[in-house]
């Protein structure tokens, strides 16, 4: 066969990074049937300019290019597949993905493609290529996928190739699916959750971990949901466990019974990442959106987590739900603070293309930014003020405690009342350094410096203790005290550091 004929259809997507892969395609492609030897995968990042990635797609001289279109490539691909148009119209554009599947809620990038494929799509986008190659186009843009049974799927797992095994993510799923109702989830959509046989897919964890597959992250939205099977699988692993293995789980909250716990105590240190869903711990909230969570039994799960295992917890918090005020946030960041999570994901809410919780948009004033990430801008319980400064505080948290670089100062920033105290250290963060983006880390020690001691009665030199063992741990061959010398003499908003002071005053 020609290189030609290889390349005629062309499956593609933009990842936010390069370690990512696109797990989707993969599917597609091991469903192709006999035209799989006529397709080949092609992965791009967001920060690969369009024009380069038409260029390369082009190349190949395809028939039909497959797009997947999620919310953090959406503009990337509308720019790529229009700069494709205009070079070679005769290409055939499908696209697919969530943020193309949900009518008549649509991005532009529809209009100038020749086919959107709704749902999972390892049949339809066989029969749709077959058509077209065959020279039958239908005339009907839009297909509404058929979902296959899971044992008619052909799993992707061979796919992978050496070199995405060796340095980039791999995604598996255990199931398909979840019988949760969260409104501001596109999950909500799905009927139930459904699970790959279990045997068939242990065997191809099996494979790629002969392979030498190490790094798992399993995206499966309720891995702990059966937990039969999500014991057997913690066995599997725990049976090849190495220094190098890591797998990632996303788990329900409330949902940790004896039999399981017992499995996940054997874990050493580096080997578990639990993703804990929290969202809210305001109970009307919960109602408003169709959220079933048992709060007592998730701060219990997650205590016990903390204290008896060694897994790595990453919990996620939502600010900017329907009814949701600052007050309301700050209460279940506290509690979530409280419980001592290693991470703490502060995220904004987003408009989700399809998401039930459009429905509370005219009641609750709910406006998005209409450029995709497709933030919160404001609700009628938060102003547009109110918003922003809650997205600085998710960035410098991002950058002060969830990099783990300040192991030692946090706990001196939060103190008794944490949201409150991250919040004043925030806005004078920014009043000082005018900005939440490239910021150097050996000014962010001084920035931190300088700021908690103007907004926290603070013990000035129990404070430069913690900090330079926390700048010792970052390799900077520098003492802290000279950097400070150095770079601190009188922050950008006047307020002048203390020890300074002191130091001009003798």
């Amino acid at each position: 066969m020609s290189s030609t004929a290889r390349n005629q259809v062309i499956l593609t997507t933009l990842n936010a990074r390069y370690m990512h892969t696109a797990f989707g395609l993969r599917y597609l492609y091991a469903n192709l049937g006999e035209l799989r030897s006529a397709a080949h995968i092609e992965e791009f990042s967001i920060q690969q300019r369009p024009i380069d990635i038409a260029e390369q797609l082009l190349k190949h001289r395809p028939k039909i290019i497959g797009f997947g279109v999620y919310i953090w490539n959406v503009t990337e691909i509308a720019k790529t597949v229009e700069l494709i148009k205009q070079i070679s119209p005769d290409t055939v554009i499908v696209l697919g993905g969530p943020e193309v599947s949900h009518l008549p809620d649509r991005p532009a990038v529809v209009d100038i493609a020749d086919y959107v494929v709704m749902g999972a799509a390892e049949k339809s986008f066989r029969v749709l290529c077959r058509l077209i190659l065959s020279g039958d186009r239908p005339l009907q843009r839009e297909i509404q996928s058929i979902e296959l049974p899971l044992d008619q799927i052909q799993m992707p797992y061979r796919y992978y190739t050496d070199e995405d095994i060796k340095n980039r993510l791999i995604y598996v799923e255990a199931s398909r699916g979840c019988p949760f109702k969260c409104e501001f989830c596109l999950s909500s959509l799905d009927k139930t959750s459904k699970p790959f046989e279990l045997s068939r897919f242990l065997d191809e964890m099996d494979n790629l971990h002969r392979r030498g597959a190490r790094n798992f992250k399993f995206i499966d939205r309720t891995f702990n949901l059966k937990v039969s099977s999500s014991i057997a699988i913690l066995e599997f692993f725990l049976q090849r466990m190495s220094d190098d293995l890591y797998l990632h789980f996303e788990v329900v909250p409330d949902n940790l019974p004896e039999r399981l716990k017992a499995i996940i105590e054997k874990f050493p240190e580096h080997a578990l990442q639990f993703e804990v869903g929290v969202q809210t711990f305001d109970e009307k909230i919960q109602a408003l959106i169709s959220r079933k969570q048992n709060n007592a039994k998730t701060r219990e799960n997650l205590h016990w987590l903390r204290q008896n295992t060694h897994t790595y917890i990453h919990a996620d918090l939502i600010f900017g739900l329907p009814s949701d005020t600052l007050t309301n946030f700050a209460n279940s960041f506290n509690q979530l603070v409280g419980l001592r999570p290693h991470e703490i994901q502060l995220g904004i809410l987003k408009r989700l293309r399809g998401a039930p919780l459009n429905r509370h948009n005219q009641e609750y004033q709910l406006r998005y930014n209409p450029e995709p990430p497709y933030n919160i801008l404001c609700t009628r319980d938060i102003d547009f003020e109110t918003m922003q400064r809650v997205n600085r505080f998710a960035r410098y948290w991002d950058m002060i405690a969830n990099s783990g670089r300040f192991k030692n100062t946090l706990p001196l920033i939060l103190s008794d009342n944490p949201f409150d105290n991250f919040m004043r250290l925030t806005d004078c963060l920014y009043q000082t350094a005018g900005s939440t983006w490239n910021i150097s880390l050996r000014r962010l020690f001084v920035l931190l410096f300088n700021s908690l001691v103007a907004v926290d009665d603070i013990d000035e030199d129990l404070l430069l203790e913690k900090m330079k063992i926390d700048y010792e741990r970052s390799g900077d061959k520098s003492s802290f005290e000279s950097l400070l010398n150095r770079r601190n003499t009188v922050s950008r908003t006047g307020v002048a550091n203390k020890r300074q002071q002191k130091m001009l005053e003798a």
